[in-house]
């Protein structure tokens, strides 16, 4: 399924959407790996979850995701299940399998995440989904929590390099069209400016 978009991006498009949506985060452990459920490219989703486990990149997980069209399984069930038999330990990865949309992925998680370890214990999460959403997840995560610092790893399987996006026409329809989404969801709120920049100059 591809994304219906008909306009090709500007040259202040693509500049802006490299420097501002396809955020590299300096990368350090966390205490917590949220996994953003997805139908593409699930593999490299769960390659990338294993990766940060065997490196000790995080001690809990959380994989949200709910039953989309074509599956009897929910996304966070074939997410956490694959990481599982890939030898995360289960009893590390919370669950939530309700969610449709990135800001239900945040809003059903968070008390699932309170229950089971406190919110207040948890300092450090690494955002991890698809390159084109990139920016808006940990935004997401910052309109519901402020507190908790975020990084950011993206994946993908496109052959093209990142920042040559747009020289691809499904990479590109996928992100122009999330990159659309950023003012006016900012303006309804359900994300947040997301201060990377300060975070890096602390």
């Amino acid at each position: 399924m591809t994304i219906p978009t008909t306009r090709s991006p500007t040259e202040a498009e693509i500049a802006a959407i490299n420097a501002q949506h396809l955020i590299e985060t300096p990368l350090r452990p966390a205490d917590l790996l949220f996994v953003f459920g997805t139908r593409r490219d699930v593999e490299e989703r769960v390659d990338e979850a294993c990766r940060l486990w065997r490196e000790g990149f995080f001690r809990w997980a959380i994989v949200s995701g709910g039953v989309t069209p074509g599956s009897d399984l929910s996304e966070c069930e074939i997410i956490a299940g694959a990481m599982v038999a890939r030898g995360v330990p289960a009893d590390l990865i919370l669950r939530e399998d309700c969610a449709m949309n990135t800001g239900e992925n945040v809003i059903f998680s968070l008390p699932i995440i309170d229950r089971a370890l406190g919110l207040a214990s948890i300092r450090s999460v690494i955002c991890l989904g698809n390159t084109w959403t990139a920016r808006r997840y940990p935004m997401t995560l910052h309109r519901h929590w402020p507190e908790v610092e975020k990084m950011l790893v993206m994946v993908d399987s496109f052959k093209t390099p990142r920042a040559l996006w747009h020289t691809d026409a499904e990479f590109s329809r996928r992100m122009l069209h999330e990159w659309d989404k950023i003012e006016p969801y900012k303006a309804r709120g359900f994300i947040a400016e997301w201060p990377v920049r300060e975070r890096r100059d602390r």
